[in-house]
């Protein structure tokens, strides 16, 4: 019975522990996600918003499953908002690749425009 008990209240601290983890990597994730945002409005560079997106999704992600989660919910969000206010489903779905590319781990790079100042 003490082995039982022992066994269900670390696995109840455990449990615990986990999801602060995917927690705070959630917050950390949102957190890059606005860093991007504020660097593409900064930035105001024709052409480079596609980078924008890989970039916050990418650093996010790298945070772990909370962080592309928070990538994820934040871009799924952005996307539906901007369909509705009646921007093209042709940007829309450029959007979602580069926010996936970021995500899945990919160099953001892949869509940074010539010219691009070094510091984004």
């Amino acid at each position: 019975m003490k082995l039982l008990t022992g066994l269900i209240f670390f696995s109840l601290i455990l449990g615990a522990t986990g999801l602060f983890s995917f927690l705070s990597e959630a917050v950390g994730g949102a957190w890059d996600m606005w860093n991007a945002y504020t660097d593409m409005r900064e930035a105001n560079y024709i052409g480079a918003d596609k980078y924008f997106h890989a970039r916050g999704n990418y650093d996010a992600a790298q945070r772990g499953p909370g962080g592309a989660w928070a990538a994820e919910v934040i871009s799924n969000t952005r996307e539906k908002i901007q369909s509705w206010m009646g921007h093209g489903a042709e940007d829309t779905i450029a959007d979602q690749e580069a926010n996936e590319w970021g995500r899945s781990g990919k160099d953001p790079n892949h869509f940074r425009p010539e010219g691009l100042p070094d510091k984004y």
